[in-house]
């Protein structure tokens, strides 16, 4: 019954090309390289096309096959009917961008110890969610979205906003990262400028998905009509629904995980992570027979794993020279840390002694 299960999820998981993000795809069905989504498009604009485009840039460089797969049902078994199809179908390393894939590539490392996972913002875990293991074929990446926050809301306030807002997705470990960083980032500068108590106000809140939907324009027009100059949009697809938001009020946007400036002019700047450069050099990695199986890589400021697009960011007054001598702090690690980048993000508690926040964070 089990096998009759499998083979039924099989038959309705969504197989998906994009060619117009891909002109080589093969759409065979056979492919080297395939990437698995949790029920999220790989057009979100964000998180999952920063992992694609990487994927996508080696395959054309190298004319490799490629595909990626989204299964309609987002859970453990349906995540393993996407990967296990994807391994049927001749993949050889299997890019699984998100949290949610933990257990199922906890299993899949075993089931298939052939095949190469790299597993991004989460470490294997068990399903009983006591055990984490990085088997020899799986590579986990994680990245310091505390520090690329940081700078987001550091050069906010060097620019001069005072009025901010932070709307995040589902509170996980790395979207906390970088809501904390955020008002981290924004105290420092406002420290620095010798601003007053209360001079920075952050409205602070988590709308529990990753979708665009009216109500989170909702409440990003509710802020912006009562004094919110500039809103973090932190969880994927939602961004776009701050942003047709910012636009109809004249307001700003930050864009989150890769540079969101051609999204909408409301886009002042973007909380980057090197989604792209990992997954490109992972993959190369893999064909060089250097795989780095076994290991959990962290990508931040040391590494250039996180920044600002400041080639294409609009700020009125923070310039380059402002964003290379904040970047070096972070390099230099003379900003303190206030998140642990295990497998469970452990936020530390925002310092905060001007910047007030409205929300219990």
């Amino acid at each position: 019954m089990k096998k009759i299960v499998l083979f039924l999820l099989a038959a309705i998981l969504i197989f998906y090309g994009c060619s117009s993000s891909a002109d080589n795809l093969n759409t065979s069905g056979v492919s080297e390289i395939a990437l698995i989504t949790d029920g999220s498009t790989i057009d979100d604009n964000a998180f999952i096309r920063g992992a694609w485009e990487g994927l996508v840039q080696y395959a054309r460089e190298r004319n490799v096959s490629h595909n990626y797969y989204r299964s309609v049902n987002n859970n453990d078994e349906a995540y393993l009917v996407a990967i296990d199809t994807a391994v049927q179908n001749g993949a050889r390393v299997i890019v699984c961008p998100g949290y949610q894939f933990d257990v199922s590539i906890y299993v899949a490392q075993d089931r298939y110890p052939g095949i190469s996972f790299i597993m991004i913002d989460s470490i294997p875990r068990s399903p009983a969610g006591s055990v984490y293991k990085t088997g020899n074929n799986t590579l986990s990446i994680l990245y310091a979205e505390d520090q690329a926050g940081f700078l987001a809301g550091y050069a906010a306030v060097t620019d001069g906003y005072r009025q901010l807002g932070f709307i995040g997705g589902m509170a996980v470990s790395s979207v906390i990262r970088f809501g904390y960083g955020f008002v981290q980032g924004a105290e420092f500068a406002a420290v620095q400028l010798g601003l007053a108590p209360g001079a920075v106000n952050i409205k602070y809140h988590y709308t529990g998905d990753f979708i665009a939907s009216p109500q989170t324009q909702s409440l990003a027009a509710s802020w912006y009509s009562s004094g919110t100059e500039l809103i973090f949009a932190c969880g994927g697809a939602l961004g776009s629904s701050v942003m047709k938001a910012a636009e109809q009020s004249g307001k700003k946007v930050i864009g989150v995980d890769v540079d969101q400036s051609k999204e909408s002019p409301s886009v002042i700047t973007s909380a980057m992570k090197g989604l792209q450069s990992s997954v490109y050099t992972s993959i190369a990695n893999f064909y060089a027979g250097r795989f780095p199986g076994g290991q959990t890589q962290v990508f931040s400021a040391a590494n250039n794993g996180v920044g600002l697009p400041m080639e294409t960011s609009g700020f009125k007054t923070f310039s380059k020279n402002d964003y290379h001598t904040i970047f070096q702090k972070l390099v230099s690690g003379s900003v303190p840390r206030i998140v642990h980048l295990d497998n469970t993000g452990n936020p530390g508690i925002v310092p905060v002694r001007v910047v007030r926040v409205e929300a219990s964070i």
